[in-house]
């Protein structure tokens, strides 16, 4: 046997080259309170439930019990009227899963929408709609949002309805701008057609009900079916934890799932998956109970003051930048201005090496590329220190110049059918890109970035599945 300290030690250097997960400097993935005591009850309430079993809360009944607190707060911050139900999940996109399921087998469905579902998105919602239509045969219609506000258009949603349609979406806020969609008006156009309505809420559910000002987007509003929030966002507990909600408990049960045509025990899930520990739950139903509503309150008020902060400085410093569209919430997209003399891509690449994560975003339906930023409360007393990174990282980047792609690979990035390629070329185009090498991941990203930006979506996902189908791959 390996000696627990040498194993413990080689944990630590694996985790050498991760980006940070506390401090306010990683601007994604992660979301840090700031808060010691409750990062540590959370761990420990991880460990201490890391072996229970969700599958079947008569064995673990603790469980039961915790998911059901869970859920009351939940619908209690989200106004969720007498009757409703939830369900604890692994994650957001879990959540979304279920939901595009409950609607797609909702026993009231007509023929057409048994046949042939769809559901109508605006084109900047989150891409797990993009894997829920892919995993439960559920047609997407796209429908493009206000090109100034990002918000999705409720006429044009509403066009896009027909007698497949089994569920419309909204985003509170949608996490590529930050910006909350008229939900009030997209209820209205599901309330006309008898269809669901969910509300992505799964970065802004746990922050908006503690903020003034923000438009309506919950259970208020009579028409909004299924809302989706994240703990392990702005709640600040350990991954992986999401809450589903429903309006009634009739709404839910078409994303149930039971087995009992088999010789074991009879199969009875709620979520997606069957086993799953415990620990993740224990985790969230611990740090929420530190925390507290005031708590949560002093933290969103807190995130949302640095992140408008920020925004109004990035506008009036002059560094090359300027916030895509005025965020609702805690996020923020910043793109350059005409005049920067550098991409963003570079900018991403200088901010790294100073120790901050600004995750780029790819140029969309002709808009420009962008950096997204989700502010915790960690970040907040570090702003001026962002502002500072900013500052040394445009000028590096703009002393380094823009990236360019030769335009004859550009040429042929833009015709290139990724169903017809096989693994030779493919090899060939990630070498070409900066992806060759097997499992080797890149120092710097900005020339990649330009040349996936040059690239449709649907190239770019097959260039990236081959890239990580290599990277995981065990030598």
């Amino acid at each position: 046997m390996t000696r627990a300290d040498d194993i413990l030690t080689a944990l630590e250097a694996l985790r050498a080259n991760d980006v940070a997960t506390h401090g306010g400097r990683t601007l994604s993935y992660v979301y840090d309170s700031g808060l010691a005591d409750a990062d540590e009850i959370g761990r420990r309430a991880l460990a201490s439930f890391a072996g229970t079993n969700g599958l079947d809360p008569t064995a673990f009944p603790s469980l039961l019990a915790m998911e059901n607190d869970l859920v009351r707060l939940a619908g209690h911050l989200l106004r969720a009227p007498d009757g409703f139900a939830g369900t604890v999940t692994s994650g957001g996109t879990e959540s979304i899963l279920l939901a595009v399921l409950a609607a797609r087998d909702d026993p009231k469905n007509s023929a057409a929408q048994r046949d042939s579902p769809s559901m109508v998105l605006p084109t900047t919602v989150h891409a797990a709609f993009h894997k829920a239509a892919h995993y439960f045969g559920v047609r997407p219609v796209f429908v493009n949002v206000d090109p100034v506000t990002f918000r999705a258009d409720p006429a044009a949603m509403a066009a896009a309805v027909d007698g497949t349609t089994v569920l419309l979406v909204g985003s509170a806020p949608s996490y590529a701008h930050g910006v909350i969609d008229p939900i009030t008006a997209l209820a209205d156009v599901a309330g006309e057609h008898g269809i669901r309505l969910h509300v992505d809420a799964c970065i802004g559910g746990w922050v908006l009900p503690f903020l003034d000002g923000a438009p309506p987007w919950s259970f208020e509003i009579e028409g909004v079916s299924s809302i989706s929030v994240d703990l392990h966002k702005y709640g600040y507990t350990p991954k992986g934890v999401s809450i589903l909600l429903h309006r009634n408990a009739s709404l839910r049960k078409s994303h149930f799932f039971a087995a009992a045509d088999w010789p074991g025990y009879t199969m009875l899930n709620t979520t997606m998956q069957s086993t799953k520990s415990g620990g993740p739950l224990a985790a969230a139903w611990a740090v929420v109970r530190y925390l507290g509503l005031d708590g949560y309150r002093e933290l969103a008020q807190v995130a949302r003051e640095a992140t408008v902060g920020l925004a109004e400085q990035i506008a009036e410093r002059g560094l090359g930048l300027r916030p895509l569209v005025a965020p609702d919430s805690t996020l923020l997209a910043v793109t350059t201005t005409q005049d920067a003399g550098y991409d963003v891509f570079t900018l991403a690449d200088e901010a790294s090496s100073r120790g901050w994560l600004l995750s780029p975003q790819l140029p969309f339906r002709g808009g420009p590329p962008s950096l997204h930023l989700s502010l915790c409360a960690a970040t907040a007393p570090r702003v001026e220190e962002l502002l500072e990174v900013l500052a040394e990282s445009a000028a590096a980047a703009r002393a380094a110049g823009p990236v360019s792609v030769d335009p004859a690979i550009a040429g042929v990035l833009a015709h290139l059918d990724p169903a017809a390629l096989d693994e030779a070329t493919f090899d060939g185009i990630l070498a070409l890109a900066g992806l060759g090498g097997g499992c080797a991941l890149p120092d710097r990203m900005a020339e990649i970035n330009a040349m996936l930006a040059q690239a449709p979506p649907r190239l770019r996902e097959a260039l990236l599945l081959a890239f990580i189908d290599r990277l995981t791959r065990p030598t």
